[in-house]
């Protein structure tokens, strides 16, 4: 048995045998990308210490990885169908791996956000190429379970990042939680090598490079927009951006409908299923990220959970990821995708819905029940829809299936940090100023601590310091034998020791107040998402006659297209490539159909 595997999957006559070894590479290759933002949350305290970093800056910190990420997906899934998906997987991992690097040894705020920007252009090539990978391997039948895997590692990823990042920063610096990523990405180099067989796509046309491009251009236009606007002011750089997205998103419908072989057909949001999933993915995210941010923040800075404290006290969502990731692989052959997709949405908003209930005497076990409901909603809701999005796209096209997933998953995540982070940020702002009305704060330190519940704190813990400064003045002065100076410096110390405390517990409520108003617009959001959804999928599952029709006018549709554009030589072979495609996949469109006829 040779070392490394290279025989392309698409010559084996049957199932891969190694393939849920396989798996196991393609799931370790998505924990670090996901993790690469989740723990970066908790480590952002010690590096705005350690490098000075402005509430600016460490915005552009988090999502300097975000922009590359989600712009280039399309693009680089397209590229890796067409040359080599594993080649993609591995070269991500060496230029994810090389920005972690770069990432832990630079000492500025810009070095650090282009290292992230590098770890964020490695993820690009990663995540597609993980489920291209995966269902290319996996035979049909196989092939939901495996993605249940890759789903409820998603959702562990989540939890898992502040866990990590927490145990590092127990006994080292931040840079830490940027070279763990190092090893683990040289195991997973190794392990894509040695278990997960080369593959690509069967045709050689060229890539839509035009079509490619306007997506890294509206796409990335985009997420800087939702980054920009909620954070800094919708300023110029704000609505230029806007603007650009939306010209970029018309040039892209309009080239990919005339191109003959786009780089995705913007025709398959037509279709409920494909639409509803896609919708599904973006909304969900948008929750569980948002949720996300302030939850962190809500352990470490107002409940006082270290960062190690707070990563442990958010595993019971990781652990509800994979009970509901167990169930849908139980109910959605049963009651369809429809029910379980509703069910978890139905799920999620519940637990948003719990959050509004927060308030300045909450404790952690109030969190506990969200979290856990949380978690069930995701294993329930993704692992269906990814499915779904994934079989809607020939062999061909798996790569470009899995960037479509992954840019809407992004896009969601990227929403919701903007759009419930400022709702967080101006309704903590808002009650903090009516909690400190009647107060002697300056407007400077108002000003200061409105910024963040970080802030906050630091304001509050400043005007304690000078408490205790004076306090030690008082003592001083007391045995000097000064006892009218002292018990003027006394009383001022008790006086700015008592503010102190108000301080804190205003920030503390004022906090605990915006987390419950923030939570209860996430489930607004979510709970018309979740109609939205129900109405977009369809009743009936594809299954039996209606699925080997299905496939039948799949096939036919891509013979019409191959057909299309034959008139060059170089898309004239691909055309015979891809008839080979065609002609082995109809047995596969067969067996599915039996399997499911069986089935029911």
């Amino acid at each position: 048995m040779r070392l490394v595997v290279n025989e392309p999957v698409e010559r084996m006559d049957r199932p891969y045998a190694r393939r849920w070894w396989a798996l196991l590479v393609l799931c370790l290759s998505l924990l670090i990308i996901v993790m690469a933002n989740t723990a970066l949350t908790v480590a952002a305290p010690d590096m705005t210490r350690d490098l000075g970093l402005s509430s600016a800056d460490l915005q552009w910190v988090i999502d300097g990885y975000t922009v590359p990420y989600a712009a280039l997906m399309l693009l680089l899934g397209a590229i890796g169908d067409k040359y080599s998906r594993r080649g993609a997987l591995v070269l991500g991992l060496v230029v994810f791996g090389g920005g972690a690097v770069a990432g832990s040894l630079v000492d500025s705020s810009a070095g650090v956000i282009a290292a992230r920007a590098v770890m964020g252009v490695g993820a690009a090539l990663i995540m597609p190429a993980t489920l291209s990978l995966l269902a290319a391997t996996f035979p049909r039948a196989e092939r939901a379970k495996a993605i249940t895997l890759w789903t409820a590692t998603a959702g562990l990823a989540i939890a898992a990042g502040p866990l990590v990042a927490g145990a590092l920063l127990q006994h080292h610096g931040w840079s830490a939680t940027f070279l763990i990523n190092v090893p683990i990405a040289a195991v997973a180099i190794i392990g894509a090598l040695v278990l997960v067989p080369p593959s690509r796509a069967a045709h050689q046309h060229r890539v839509d490079h035009v079509g490619g491009l306007l997506s890294v251009v509206w796409i990335g236009a985009l997420v800087y927009m939702i980054i920009e606007g909620p954070h800094f002011g919708w300023g110029v750089r704000a609505v230029t951006a806007a603007v650009v997205a939306g010209l970029g998103l018309v040039a892209f419908v309009v080239w990919e409908l005339r191109h003959p072989r786009p780089v995705v057909d913007v025709r398959r949001f037509a279709q409920r299923r494909f639409a509803g999933s896609n919708l599904a993915v973006a909304l969900f995210f948008l929750a569980v990220f948002g949720a996300f941010y302030y939850l962190t923040q809500h352990l470490q800075f107002v409940l006082g959970y270290d960062a190690l404290e707070t990563g442990v006290r958010m595993l019971p969502l990781a652990g509800a990821v994979f009970a509901g990731s167990a169930l849908t692989g139980y109910l959605t052959p049963r009651v369809g995708m429809r029910i379980t997709v509703t069910a978890g949405m139905v799920g999620g908003t519940a637990a948003l819905a719990l959050l509004t209930r927060v308030d300045a005497a909450s404790s952690y076990g109030d969190f506990v029940l969200p979290l856990v409901i949380l978690g069930l909603a995701i294993g329930l809701a993704l692992s269906p829809c990814t499915d779904a999005i994934m079989g809607a796209f020939p062999e061909s096209e798996l790569g470009v299936g899995g960037a479509v997933n992954d840019t809407s998953l992004e896009l969601g995540g990227s929403l919701g940090i903007a759009l419930l982070g400022s709702v967080l940020a101006s309704s903590y702002s808002s009650h903090l100023s009516d909690a400190t009305t009647g107060g002697r704060l300056p407007a400077d330190a108002l000003a200061t601590a409105q910024d963040s519940v970080g802030a906050g704190y630091a304001v509050a813990q400043g005007i304690g310091d000078k408490a205790r400064q004076l306090g030690e003045q008082a003592a001083r002065a007391g045995h000097a034998g000064n006892t009218e100076r002292a018990a003027q410096l006394k009383a001022q110390s008790d006086q700015l020791a008592h503010g102190a405390r108000q301080m804190a517990d205003a920030v503390g409520s004022s906090f605990s107040d915006a987390v419950a108003h923030t939570s209860l617009i996430g489930a607004v959001i979510l709970g018309v998402g979740t109609v939205l959804v129900a109405v977009l999928l369809p009743w009936k599952e594809r299954t039996g006659e209606t699925r080997a029709r299905a496939d039948e006018e799949d096939t036919r549709d891509a013979r019409v297209t191959e057909a299309g554009g034959a008139g060059d030589a170089e898309t004239e072979s691909g055309s015979e490539a891809g008839s080979v495609s065609e002609t082995k996949a109809e047995p596969e469109a067969e067996s599915e159909s039996e399997e499911s006829a069986a089935a029911r």
